[in-house]
């Protein structure tokens, strides 16, 4: 990922970029064009499907004065440099998540996904409830960016190995894309940790620059084929137990909008984050099933032991990042608290009743 000075004067910049975008006619019929940058591969299931699905709503609710174009990772920027993008003007909105924009401020971490800290719900309600929103919009403001909260993916799988991972020396050594913290906490394992993007994910683990690899869950891990090449599925993701995902605005860009035309695009990014946390759910069973007695994958479970010694480090990690500057501690202690009080809670309620319904032969 590059990095680059915050640019003064970018809302101004941005305005400009974004008036020399839209066609003369469009203008004269009041129609505001949006280009939308992404990070997935082009109708990738789930992701690009979703942002997509999320354009044509927009369009739909707007009755046609709001115009937005998709374009997947790598058709008009890079897809890790789709914040940039936003961020300076050169398209008016991104689809993404927030830890790959670590390096901007480790802080981006914390709306997405942390190891070992929120599930999707646990998430959605410090985001919208407790100061996460409030956090993050404070973040992306020194950046000329107006955050929305997009579709969860849920928890997700432990990844794809070549091999069995049988104890934590099985770690050293290992080459493993993973974003985020949880990529942090691999290394401290002593792994070596790579970041790519999703569509250079499988030639890099066919090649085998890579050992292994996590994604997302069975739909996409499916869509992906990594079965051709690592049949050793791990579960569950410690590292990401719901990694929100991201709708940026460049606020430059929000502000020209009318009132009605910003309610628009927050609803109907809400009503796609609903509709896309279902079709994961819905969609990862049956891929599984596919994987399983298809593919014949071998699903294998961390230890215990394993995932107590990950969760030592996770506790690490997330305690360093989270004390780097005055900002990120401040999200960070916000975090800290709300997954204390979510802990209680979800013990008694969904664990209490996964645990009582694994009970059943269903």
């Amino acid at each position: 990922m590059k990095r680059r000075k915050f640019l003064q004067g970018a809302a101004a910049g941005s305005v400009a970029a974004a008036a020399a975008t839209v066609s003369a006619p469009a203008i004269s019929q009041g129609i505001k064009q949006l280009k939308m940058v992404t990070t997935w591969p082009k109708n990738f299931p789930g992701l690009g499907t979703g942002a997509e699905r999320l354009a044509q709503r927009i369009n739909t609710m707007s009755g046609g004065k709001l115009e937005v174009k998709v374009y997947a990772g790598g058709e008009l920027v890079p897809p890790f440099e789709s914040f940039n993008a936003v961020r300076d003007g050169k398209a008016e909105m991104s689809h993404s998540v927030s830890y790959y924009w670590q390096g901007h401020s480790p802080a981006f971490n914390f709306f997405a996904a942390v190891p070992y800290g929120f599930n999707a719900a646990e998430h959605a309600a410090w985001m919208l409830w407790g100061d996460g929103m409030k956090l993050w919009t404070e973040l992306c403001d020194g950046f000329n960016i107006v955050p929305f909260m997009r579709a969860s993916t849920g928890v997700q799988m432990g990844g794809w190995y070549r091999k069995e991972m049988k104890t934590m020396d099985d770690f050293k050594g290992l080459k493993f894309r993973m974003p985020g913290l949880g990529g942090e906490v691999l290394r401290k394992l002593g792994a070596t940790v790579v970041n790519l993007p999703g569509g250079e994910i499988f030639p890099a683990l066919q090649a085998g620059t890579i050992d292994g690899t996590e994604w997302v869950g069975p739909w996409n891990d499916l869509a992906f084929g990594f079965y051709k090449v690592a049949k050793f599925y791990y579960w569950p993701g410690f590292h990401e137990p719901c990694t929100t995902g991201e709708v940026l605005v460049n606020k430059a860009v929000w502000n020209g909008l009318s009132k009605d035309q910003q309610e628009i695009i927050a609803v109907a990014v809400q009503a796609e984050a609903t509709i896309e946390l279902a079709e994961f759910n819905y969609k990862s069973g049956d891929s599984l099933d596919v994987l399983l007695n298809q593919h014949k994958v071998q699903l294998r479970k961390y230890s215990d032991d394993m995932l107590k010694k990950m969760g030592a480090a996770a506790i690490q990690v997330v305690e360093e990042v989270g004390n780097k500057d005055p900002f990120t501690k401040k999200v960070y202690t916000s975090f800290v608290a709300a997954r204390k009080k979510a802990i209680g809670w979800s013990a008694l309620g969904e664990q209490g009743y996964m645990n009582a319904r694994s009970l059943l032969k269903l």
